[in-house]
């Protein structure tokens, strides 16, 4: 087994909360992980990207080659075409679709949506709405991690320790909230 992701989005947007919980359901799952340093986190707002590796044999490198992602999972529409050049030709592009718009010339969004959809493995949807309908409107980055789950080839219930080791200081009631948002977005991806 072995599954490389890249994952992009915006300075708070939660990428490192995406990483944590997908590397933590890895290392549940007995599995390999590596990953690259988040480029971009020191300024919100700003573009943020990682390489995230898992594997069942020992991994050397943190580094995806162009073409090699089986993933691309992103929180952000625009940021999910920055690093198209790294999914292969069977990968999957994962995305919201709800832009965060943070400079004066972003591209029109009709534009950016069509070319997510020309992909020929591409899952887009609002998760953004999704958390808002589940009261947690900071859970949208749980929510694509769940619209990913099916593609992780991890049980989705390592994903749903991950959750739990992730945010288990934080109370009962802030893991059920990114549990709920987690199955919102696998059922989204699967619908």
């Amino acid at each position: 087994m072995k599954k490389d992701i890249i994952l992009a989005g915006v300075g708070g947007q939660g990428i490192l909360s995406v990483a944590a919980v997908i590397g933590m359901a890895a290392m549940e799952n007995n599995l390999f992980v590596k990953q690259a340093e988040v480029h971009g986190m020191s300024q919100r707002g700003g573009a943020v990207m990682s390489h995230l590796r898992i594997s069942s044999e020992e991994i050397y490198s943190d580094l995806i080659q162009i073409g090699g992602a089986d993933i691309i999972l992103s929180v952000e529409p625009m940021e999910s075409l920055r690093y198209l050049e790294y999914l292969s030709s069977e990968g999957w592009l994962i995305t919201n679709t709800k832009p965060y718009v943070n400079v004066p010339d972003y591209p029109d969004l009709d534009k950016l949506l069509a070319e997510i959809n020309s992909l020929p493995h591409s899952i887009a949807f609002d998760a953004n709405e999704i958390a808002l309908r589940l009261k947690a409107p900071k859970a949208s980055n749980i929510v694509m991690v769940g619209a990913a789950a099916p593609y992780l080839d991890i049980p989705y219930e390592k994903v749903e320790d991950g959750i739990r080791k992730l945010f288990g200081r934080k109370g009962e009631e802030v893991v059920e909230i990114n549990l709920r948002a987690l199955k919102a977005g696998r059922e989204a991806a699967e619908g």
